[in-house]
This record gives structure tokens, C-alpha cells and sequence, in this order.
């Protein structure tokens, strides 16, 4: 299955690259390419790996897309992403973008990744030794099963980050931000209690 992995440079986000480390027919996309060319890249592969920060309305440039806009995915992706089913969107509020869209994969909700998101969802004085752990266990049980058919990995992902959930609270905020969609249903598949 070739993949096409979006994740654009961002030292908050490096925690995130090893989730396709060790995929075998990859294309990794971290900047550098216009629009254009970028969603030519989408059309040519089975898979799209979409990794980084955001929010309802797409997965932010940070500047490494030449005139790409504040977002390299957005609205204007949205045809191309359509005919993907086993699609992975892994920023803040993509499950907004996918549900409003009709997409298809694996996406999450608010997802704290870093002290300052934190801060503001509440969590105050909070050890960033959790923020790390958490980080770290998300992107290591994705890897273990970036392979799999989506379904299977979005049911791993949901028991073996709810272990750690059950005593880490930043785990568990953004596990119940997990979700799984169906194109063409445009509903969300909420999972099931661990």
C-alpha cells in the first residue's frame, strides 16, 4: 500500500514521526511543494497520513507549503481525500473536518500534546512528564499497527491508550477524543468504554 504522509516541520510535533517510521512504501511530505503538486501526491496513494496541528478547518502550513494559505489541508483536498477509506487526520479538531467533509479513517478531537494546551483545557500545574508519556504511547501503539486494516487499528488504539488512560489524565482527555468515521454515513463512530 504506498502512503503519503503530511506532516509539516514542527518541532511540537516530532513526537508524531514515529507513527510512519517504519512504513515501507512511503512518500513523506514536510514542506517544500506547492498545492498543486501536493494534492497530485494525495490522488497517487492508497493511504493518506495526516500529522500536525490544526483545527475544524484543516491541518496548519506552519509556513512550510509554498502558497498553501494558513492550512495545506483544507476544503480544496477535500475531492481527493474522498475516495480514501483507511485515512489517518491527527490534529486538533480534525474529527470537525472529517464529519463536515464526509470523510473517511481514524481522526481525533482537542488532542493536548504540549503544556500550553494543557494549561488551557484546565489541567494546571500539570507534570509534563504525562504530557510526554502520553504523547510518546500514542504515536508508539499507532506504529505497532499502522499496518493493519484501519478498523483494527482504531480498536488498538483505543484498548492499549486506555490502559494508560486509566492513570494518566491526559491520556485519558484525549482517548475520549477518538474516533473512527465512514464516509458517506457522516457520523461519528464514538468507541466503546475500556
Amino acid at each position: 500500500m504506498k502512503t503519503l504522509v503530511i506532516h509539516p516541520k514542527d518541532p511540537t510535533t516530532t513526537f508524531l514521526s514515529r507513527i510512519y517510521a517504519r512504513l515501507k512504501d512511503k512518500t513523506v511530505i514536510r514542506g517544500g511543494i506547492n498545492k498543486s503538486d501536493f494534492q497530485k501526491l494525495i490522488e497517487s496513494h492508497d493511504r493518506v497520513i495526516m500529522l500536525g496541528h490544526g483545527s475544524p478547518y484543516g491541518l496548519l502550513n506552519r509556513g512550510q507549503f509554498f502558497e498553501a494559505g494558513l492550512y495545506v489541508i483544507d476544503e480544496s483536498m477535500v475531492t481527493s481525500l474522498k475516495n480514501k477509506s483507511n485515512s489517518i487526520f491527527i490534529w486538533c479538531y480534525a474529527d470537525q473536518f472529517v464529519r463536515r467533509h464526509g470523510l473517511s479513517g481514524l481522526c481525533t478531537g482537542m488532542f493536548i500534546s504540549e503544556a500550553g494546551e494543557a494549561d488551557y483545557w484546565g489541567f494546571e500545574d500539570i507534570d509534563e512528564n504525562l504530557i510526554a508519556l502520553s504523547n510518546e504511547r500514542f504515536s508508539w501503539i499507532i506504529s505497532r499497527s499502522i499496518n493493519q486494516p484501519i478498523e483494527i487499528l482504531h480498536r488498538k488504539l483505543l484498548y492499549e491508550y486506555g490502559l494508560l488512560a486509566r492513570t494518566n489524565s491526559i491520556a485519558e482527555f484525549n482517548h475520549e477524543r477518538l474516533y473512527f468515521t465512514h464516509s458517506g454515513k457522516n457520523e461519528i463512530i464514538k468507541k466503546i468504554a475500556v
